[in-house]
């Protein structure tokens, strides 16, 4: 499509999405998860659905940006990501999601197996969520998140920064949440 895929968007797929789920399924409400720009699209989507969302798990979410070594990196080519709609990726790149924050902690037949998969897929992905994460955060209100919610953070992750969790976690209305920091893990602990 001709658009650049960023957060609003991701948000507004889930709400397609969910509406389907829900309905095909009879439930009421969702357990959401998201990591990394997966976990700005989920909490977008919670903040303007809380009604489908009854808990809402946070991974290697970033909130403001605020101590980000590398957002701050990621925002000197912020003119480039803004003049195209995709960004082009290959096995340098991929590898370097894995290596960027603390070489050293993702397996690496996972990291290698994780290449092959998606540059099967493709040889570029839309730009949008960079774009949103170096020029337009804060994109949720933490306040408007009435649901459980779990925020994870590894020990080494280079984007979200703790003291921006912190004060996220802080403003968080429930007081049914929960703020944890994975030893040995960089960003998305997935990876």
């Amino acid at each position: 499509r001709p658009i650049n895929c960023d957060i609003a968007n991701g948000a507004a797929d889930l709400a397609s999405g969910s509406e389907y789920v829900l309905r095909a399924s009879g439930a009421k409400r969702l357990l959401l998860y998201g990591i990394s720009s997966g976990a700005l699209k989920a909490a977008l989507f919670a903040q303007r659905h809380p009604e489908r969302v009854a808990r809402l798990a946070l991974d290697a979410f970033v909130w403001t940006g605020e101590g980000s070594p590398t957002l701050a990196e990621r925002r000197k080519k912020l003119p480039e990501f803004q003049s195209k709609n995709r960004r082009p990726i290959d096995r340098a790149f991929v590898r370097s999601i894995f290596a960027r924050d603390h070489p050293g902690t993702a397996d690496q037949a996972t990291v290698e197996a994780f290449a092959d998969a998606i540059l099967a897929l493709d040889d570029s992905v839309p730009t949008g969520t960079y774009v949103d994460m170096c020029s337009k955060l804060p994109l949720v209100d933490p306040a408007q998140l009435p649901m459980p919610t779990l925020l994870l953070r590894g020990q080494y992750d280079g984007i979200a920064g703790v003291d921006d969790l912190v004060e996220f976690f802080k403003r968080l209305p429930n007081p049914d949440k929960q703020f944890t920091v994975m030893a040995g893990i960089s960003h998305a602990s997935f990876q």
